[in-house]
């Protein structure tokens, strides 16, 4: 059964910081997986990809960020490959969504690893709150 859950989000004051983890567990489908992603929704608003990782062949390691995320959060995984981070600081209150991490198949490094359509393993989401 091919599992993906995400965990650390919560509420923080505007300026403040969290840590998402994700754990990936069941499945040789994941494992093969060469990207992993961070994605966000609000109700009523579209799923925006945040950052994404490349963790498998020549791109693994290489990282993309959103406009909206890029100098403030980092992602990162573990040498074991199965926990992907998301690191956030400097939180505004309009990075209040809930958070998604998934695993998918993207081009070589490309942006387009922040694109939706890439993914087809996806965590039950973390609500990340940031208050003004």
């Amino acid at each position: 059964q091919v599992k993906l859950v995400e965990s650390g989000g919560g509420t923080v004051q505007a300026g403040g910081s969290l840590r998402l983890s994700c754990v990936t567990s069941g499945s040789t489908a994941i494992s093969s997986s060469n990207c992993m992603g961070w994605f966000r929704q609000d109700p009523g608003k579209e799923r925006e990809g945040v950052a994404a990782i490349y963790t498998l062949g020549d791109p693994a390691g290489t990282t993309y960020y959103a406009d909206s995320s890029k100098g403030r959060f980092t992602v990162s995984q573990d040498d074991g490959k199965n926990t992907i981070y998301l690191q956030m600081n400097s939180l505004k209150p309009e990075d209040t969504a809930m958070y998604y991490c998934a695993a998918g198949q993207c081009p070589a490094w490309s942006s387009t690893s922040l694109n939706s359509h890439n993914y087809n393993y996806w965590g039950q989401g973390t609500q990340v709150t940031v208050s003004s």
